[in-house]
């Protein structure tokens, strides 16, 4: 046995920072997740909104990578992203997705499922104008999830757009460009607990509510 496996074996933390308890949630996990996003904020996490979105593909392979949350809805949550990627035909294959939210500073673990859908062009449009200059010169630079000679690709790219677009010009948004809002129906909240008996609470969306248990860790 290597002595990198050994380490790796003996890695371990106790959880003892919170609690999470079935009478502290409420029945709405938006509102719950909103709670918990202001908290990571304020905790000077790198990316708080960082998270990880799984797919499937048509093939029935899972893939997951890390995506920006933008925004916090009523029924999800919203994403950007380049319509003809990966991810995007995954979802065009099935829109049930994914997302993880890990905060381990705080010692917390978000998981979220529901339906990925286009939100209006409009939305799109008013995100990508707040973007900055050189994020909606990538949004056109960049042929997401194809293959690529090398890195020139992406700069002789960028140039041309530099040119064709010089600052003060407005850039238009890329027909292949703009958000999805996953149409929230489970989000379960995890809390790390001593001797790995983590807290867990679920939220099952119904007609007209929630439905809320504890799970075993």
């Amino acid at each position: 046995m290597s002595k990198e496996f050994k380490e790796i074996h003996a890695l371990r933390q106790n959880y003892t920072r919170d609690e999470l308890d079935k009478s502290q949630v409420g029945n709405d996990p938006i509102q719950l997740f909103k709670q918990w996003f202001e908290q990571a904020q304020d905790s000077d996490i790198l990316e708080p909104n960082a998270m990880i979105l799984s797919t499937v593909s048509a093939d029935l392979r899972s893939h997951a990578r890390t995506v920006l949350l933008k925004e916090i809805t009523e029924n999800g949550f919203v994403f950007y992203t380049n319509y003809q990627s990966a991810k995007a035909m995954d979802i065009e294959h099935s829109a049930y997705v994914s997302i993880t939210f890990l905060w381990k500073e705080l010692q917390r673990q978000v998981r979220i499922e529901g339906r990925a859908e286009k939100i209006t062009i409009e939305r799109s449009e008013t995100y990508f104008h707040s973007r900055p200059r050189g994020s909606q010169l990538g949004a056109w630079a960049s042929p997401q999830s194809d293959i690529i000679l090398d890195r020139s690709v992406l700069q002789d790219n960028l140039k041309a757009l530099e040119d064709k677009y010089p600052e003060g010009q407005p850039i238009p948004v890329p027909p292949h460009w703009g958000g999805y809002e996953i149409k929230t129906d489970f989000i379960e909240f995890w809390q790390g607990r001593p001797s790995r008996l983590h807290d867990r609470i679920a939220f099952t969306s119904t007609e007209d509510s929630w439905n809320v248990v504890r799970l075993a860790p």
